[in-house]
């Protein structure tokens, strides 16, 4: 078997290291990988003859194998994903660099978006692309670190305990934020006091390394979870902390303007559940010394994506497209704001939130219940089984069910509204985001 260091060696000649088979470079190093309805090491002589220095595998034998790409390019180790993990953390142990952590139930994606922005104006940074936050995608974003790298930017998900955990040993942050804490993927953690032990293993893990810890001051349950360990190097930030208040861009603009101190800060987001996200990068980027002018500038360029709370405006109507993700805390704050936006004949389309176990309908019934109160919304689209089963229970009124997207979108492109502004949200699987299309 090849060790470790042998293997650093390799991967430092090859440059780049990729998963995906249809998307080599030449000179790659390919990790054959195995998912729930693929194996990669069926495509590791495919990786090969596109291009690939060499293929990571963990099976003994290959079939096929062609008279121009010989065993050897293929590197026999135990087991791929714990290879890939194992280097990636002895990549990151050459570079004495800061590395933040980023994790939280919400707002993890956005907030390390903005601190990139933030950081990128006084740092060459590194940061995770979209959101690949797991066992995965951790250590492809600590293979991006290179020489030329000042501060790296990780984002971490869990949706179990001892996740987080793990992420930490192979990071080894020097400083982090967990965003916030709430009610998602309680399947996997149990209960809320679940979330609050696994999202807390980053703290555990700065704390016994003496690393730096952002959080907001405003928040109870971060306070509690910091309270329960004490020794730690904290940095706080909040609203009443940065003198912050609320204003219009315009009177009639959806989107968030606050003034931070002295100094207006006209973003291009909607929700004021992003003021913790703003902070959160302030706060940091001050830590690291970044002028506050170019803080703001940074943080004011920043355009969200990925069907983040993103406002679109279509030729028929008007869209807030949030649906990359939905938990029970982000799906009422995200309904409150939109409420309160100064938008004419407001809908909205909710999708399933998934993973929330024997919480499950109790939570949908909650959101169905708040939706009932509200009588400005002059429809509500429902989509997907648990929300159904929560309207069944409940029998609002002005609520259409559907069971899936597919069955929506043909509802809608035989007969699509036109002049409403429309609230989309719901778990990136229920797959929301195609109405754009037809909306």
């Amino acid at each position: 078997m090849i060790t470790l260091d042998e293997l650093y060696k390799l991967y430092k000649k090859c440059g780049s290291v990729t998963t995906d088979s249809r998307k080599i470079t030449p000179g790659s190093m390919f990790f054959a990988l195995k998912g729930d309805r693929f194996d990669g090491n069926d495509f590791a002589l495919q990786a090969l003859e596109q291009g690939a220095k060499c293929a990571i595998v963990d099976r003994a034998t290959l079939d096929g194998v062609s008279p121009g790409v010989g065993k050897g390019n293929c590197i026999l180790v135990e087991n791929v994903l714990v290879t890939l993990q194992k280097l990636a953390h002895y990549h990151r142990t050459h570079f004495n660099i800061p590395v933040l952590a980023i994790t939280g139930t919400n707002g993890k994606t956005t907030t390390k978006e903005l601190i990139d922005a933030v950081l990128s104006q006084k740092y060459r940074t590194m940061a995770t692309e979209g959101n690949l936050n797991n066992h995965i995608g951790v250590p492809l974003t600590l293979l991006n670190i290179n020489e030329k790298t000042e501060i790296a930017i990780v984002e971490m998900g869990a949706s179990a305990p001892g996740e987080i955990a793990a992420l930490v040993k192979l990071a080894e942050p020097t400083c982090g934020i967990v965003t916030n804490v709430g009610k998602a993927h309680l399947l996997g953690f149990g209960s809320f006091e679940g979330v609050k032990r696994t999202k807390g293993e980053l703290y555990d893990y700065l704390r016994q390394n003496g690393g730096t810890i952002f959080f907001n001051e405003e928040n109870e349950d971060l306070k509690g979870m910091l309270a329960n360990r004490p020794g730690v190097v904290t940095r706080k930030y909040g609203i009443t902390r940065y003198e912050v208040s609320l204003i219009g861009k315009e009177e009639d603009s959806p989107y968030l303007s606050l003034k931070v101190y002295d100094r207006i800060i006209d973003t291009n987001m909607i929700g004021t559940y992003n003021v913790d996200n703003v902070l959160a990068a302030v706060s940091i980027g001050e830590y690291f010394e970044v002028p506050f002018s170019d803080i703001c500038k940074a943080i004011e360029s920043y355009s969200p994506s990925n069907h983040r709370s993103q406002m679109l405006q279509t030729p028929y109507n008007t869209l807030i497209l949030d649906a990359y993700n939905a938990n029970p805390t982000s799906m009422r704050a995200s309904l409150d704001n939109f409420l309160q936006l100064p938008l004419e004949h407001k809908w909205v389309i909710l999708g399933d939130m998934l993973e929330l176990g024997d919480d499950s309908l109790e939570e949908h019934k909650r959101i169905v219940e708040l939706l009932r109160r509200q009588r400005s919304l002059e429809k509500i689209v429902l989509v997907g089984r648990e929300f159904a089963k929560a309207a069944a229970e409940l029998k609002p009124d002005r609520v259409q069910l559907f069971n899936n997207v597919e069955q929506l979108k043909e509802h809608f492109e035989k007969k699509r509204p036109e002049g409403v502004s429309i609230f989309i949200k719901g778990s990136n699987s229920i797959r929301l985001s195609v109405l754009e299309e037809v909306l």
